[in-house]
């Protein structure tokens, strides 16, 4: 038997941009991918903890060292620039497994996005 378990966090980001005209999706800064490990086209949850909103989508790699966190699509609607939120990956893997599995977990500047 598999259970879910979080695999990765982005804990208290700002969104630097919401935009609505675009497909879908997430985009991320590449740097705070890779040091929360996830991957371009990789499902995650977006939770806002200004208003509460708790969405599901897709990563896209933004510019690295630029902080971005944009909203994109009718994502884009359920934030404002300057929400704070945290972007949370999950996992699949057998319980046995499970109980050594450590999940990463990255705490950024808020105020920047930049990690410390």
């Amino acid at each position: 038997m598999n259970i879910e378990l979080v695999k990765s966090k982005l804990h208290n980001v700002s969104v630097t941009e919401a935009n609505l005209n675009y497909v879908g999706s997430i985009t991320i800064d590449e740097d705070l991918m890779d040091a929360a490990n996830i991957i371009e086209n990789e499902k995650v949850q977006v939770v806002n903890n200004n208003n509460g909103e708790r969405i599901e989508t897709y990563v896209i790699k933004g510019e690295r060292g630029s902080g971005v966190i944009c909203l994109n699509g009718a994502a884009a609607r359920k934030v404002a620039v300057g929400d704070v939120v945290i972007i949370i990956t999950y996992c699949s893997m057998p319980v046995e497994e499970a109980k050594e599995f450590k999940p990463t977990f990255v705490f950024p500047d808020t105020a920047t996005n930049m990690l410390v």
